[in-house]
């Protein structure tokens, strides 16, 4: 058990860390959502009903879509971009371990000893998985925000109905998305920048300490 902490530390945290903010989301988006129904007339939903609801299946959504955006693109942007100082960017000059033409040696992947179309896929699959998850969450997020929006105008005894692709054509469609990448985009260049000229001694994404702030690490 102690090794495993030790070699998975930060993975275990980190989805802990989702784990609970997670059910932390859960139980206030129910209270709220109860909240709004009874407000309006309506029979409060159970957890398993909430769970399945637009309210929440759309909140959840309409944020992992920005957060697999944002990771795809620094990931896509990373390969050829450049930023002088930053502990997130390569080099600017030359290239790196990660640059290297792929060898079939003891221990690499097997698409590596495979070839061809498998390991062309495979020198891209990080980016693909990433862009993947984006692709299912915005479907998702159509999905949910239909339901949602039928939920209120339901509730408000209109009769205006949206199928998830009329949804995606609507302007709170898109305020929802927008909200959310801005924010994403907004946090990354933050700390691409920030990484310049401020430390976290211990932390891959900080140069070290005593680097000087126009050092490159790569």
């Amino acid at each position: 058990m102690k090794r495993l902490l030790r070699e998975n530390g930060l993975a275990i945290v980190m989805m802990a860390l989702f784990a609970i903010s997670l059910i932390g989301q859960i139980v206030t988006g129910l209270i709220e959502n109860n909240t709004d129904r009874v407000e309006h007339g309506e029979t409060p939903l159970g957890l398993a009903a909430y769970l399945a609801s637009g309210h929440f299946v759309e909140a959840v959504f309409e944020n992992w879509e920005s957060e697999f955006l944002q990771m795809g693109a620094f990931v896509i942007l990373t390969v050829s971009l450049r930023q002088k100082g930053s502990a997130e960017s390569k080099r600017i000059e030359g290239e790196e371990d990660v640059d290297r033409k792929p060898e079939a040696k003891p221990g690499a992947p097997w698409p590596v000893w495979r070839g061809g179309l498998v390991l062309k896929v495979y020198e891209n699959s990080l980016a693909l998985a990433l862009f993947g998850l984006f692709a299912l969450s915005i479907a998702l997020h159509a999905v949910g925000g239909a339901a949602d929006f039928n939920d209120e105008q339901a509730m408000h005894g209109a009769s205006e109905r949206v199928t998830p692709v009329s949804y995606v054509a609507t302007s709170r469609f898109w305020f929802e998305s927008f909200q959310n990448w801005q924010s994403e985009f907004m946090s990354v260049g933050a700390l691409v920048i920030l990484s310049i000229f401020l430390r976290q001694r211990g932390s891959p994404e900080s140069k070290p300490v005593d680097a000087p702030h126009a050092e490159t690490p790569g």
